[in-house]
């Protein structure tokens, strides 16, 4: 269940899935036979038949909001083969979200629960006594940790609070430091370090499976205007530094296909909020990715980017940050890494479309337009980035205040006019622009280029 590993265990004559999109680190090739599988996991892969969902989807959001270990983790195991789906793949027995009334909401739920527990809020929230669930090991997190006695859990709460010993009873125990309580507040009943770990294996698990469902165009519209989703995808991104690198990974990426229909605005909407998200930390969470030095993670940063531009209500979102961006894409040019040049040129791609301006401020880019030549040159190993780079000086010698930066190449343009027959035609016209107009100092070659 952990990965996406998981999801691929159907029968065991089919052939090895190959590694899905966006992995920051090395796991998926190595690790799909079943005696490579990791001790960790947490359940079997199961064979399921294609109506299983349909009877029993109930009973799968229920276990999930269980909270019980058994429930959730035969939920999650369920759900991983049920939503897999490799991209080039087309299977009728994939699961609809909208089918499954609640399910989205339960998921997110577990990823919540695990964030909740993750970071230690002894310094803001209260302390509380709890009696609850005493000597009882309810949910099956972890090993049998026994909670604190009622004795201890009163003596602890009046040394915090400072009630005199005649207010309270008085621990005769060794004194405990406040480090050591943090623990116990992470849910109804207390978990240990193991169990800590098998939360966050359950939370990897339900974002793998959220991932898995933005693959699915049935699912794209509800999971792109469901508030919570997204403020929990775009909270995970914001954490990268402490969360867990997997779930950082799933959230970016289900991003990434939700991105075309995503409307930033949602964040200020009436619909609502479970967390504090507005479309000005969103925005920051992404550039930050952008500036991440772990490919998986720019390289999807840079292609969300260029899918948001295209909506013109993210416009004034994302230009604020553009002279960022800019220096960023620009920088990723230059990666030896052909996926970040890639990433870069499709983001840079739909920025020159938008307005003179982002134009302007990309052809003056340090460096911009003779790694944008460069790639082109080398080539690219992908036909369409070289397309799209040539695109780009096109429309940036489209824009009069540009020419000056882009004359300083014209032997470069002239060199690759007539040595690739691809890109000719776009650099005829790149030629065409900087040498047609009457105040240009090279009016002279007009005739060269077909005047």
């Amino acid at each position: 269940m952990a990965g996406n590993s998981g999801g691929g265990g159907g029968g065991a004559g089919t052939a090895t899935p190959g590694a899905k999109r966006g992995r920051p680190f090395a796991s998926a090739s190595s690790t799909h036979s079943e005696h490579a599988m990791p001790s960790t996991l947490l359940g079997p892969s199961l064979q399921v038949h294609s109506t299983f969902q349909d009877q029993n989807h109930k009973r799968i959001v229920l276990a999930l909001q269980s909270g019980l270990k058994s429930e959730m983790i035969w939920a999650l195991n369920t759900l991983t083969l049920l939503s897999f789906k490799e991209k080039d793949e087309i299977r009728r027995d994939t699961t609809p979200l909208a089918k499954i009334p609640g399910l989205l909401d339960a998921l997110l739920q577990v990823i919540d629960d695990w964030r909740d527990m993750a970071c230690p809020k002894d310094t803001w929230r209260p302390s509380r006594y709890r009696a609850l669930g005493t000597n009882s090991v309810v949910t099956g997190f972890g090993s049998a940790y026994e909670a604190a006695g009622l004795k201890d859990s009163l003596s602890r709460l009046s040394s915090e609070t400072g009630l005199s010993n005649s207010e309270g009873p008085v621990s005769t125990g060794p004194k405990r430091r406040a480090t050591e309580w943090w623990f116990e507040e992470d849910g109804l009943f207390n978990v240990d370090e193991e169990g800590r770990a098998e939360r966050q294996q359950c939370a990897v698990a339900a974002s793998n499976i959220i991932r898995n469902f933005s693959f699915m165009p049935e699912n794209e519209t509800i999971m792109a205007q469901h508030r919570h989703c997204l403020e929990t995808l775009f909270q995970c991104i914001q954490d990268y530094i402490t969360e867990d690198e997997e779930l950082v990974t799933n959230a970016l990426e289900t991003i990434v296909n939700l991105a075309p229909l995503l409307d930033l605005r949602i964040f200020s909407s009436s619909k609502t909020s479970y967390i504090k998200i507005t479309e000005k930390s969103a925005v920051q969470a992404i550039v930050g990715m952008l500036g991440l030095p772990v490919k998986a993670w720019h390289c999807a940063a840079a292609e969300l980017i260029g899918r948001l531009i295209i909506n013109p209500d993210n416009e004034p979102f994302l230009l604020p940050c553009a002279p960022k961006i800019y220096k960023r894409l620009v920088d990723l040019l230059g990666f030896p890494v052909v996926d970040s040049q890639a990433g870069a040129v499709a983001a840079l791609y739909n920025l020159a479309e938008v307005n003179a301006d982002c134009r302007s401020k990309i052809a003056h880019e340090r460096w911009a337009i003779e790694r944008l030549l460069r790639i082109i040159r080398a080539p690219h190993p992908m036909p369409e980035v070289c397309r799209k780079a040539s695109l780009i000086l096109e429309s940036l010698a489209s824009e009069p205040q540009n020419r000056g930066a882009l004359l300083a190449f014209e032997n470069a343009f002239s060199e690759i006019l007539f040595s690739d027959t691809r890109s000719s035609d776009s650099f005829a016209r790149i030629l065409f622009e900087l040498t047609s107009r009457s105040n240009n100092k090279v009016a002279m070659a007009r005739g060269i280029w077909g005047m």
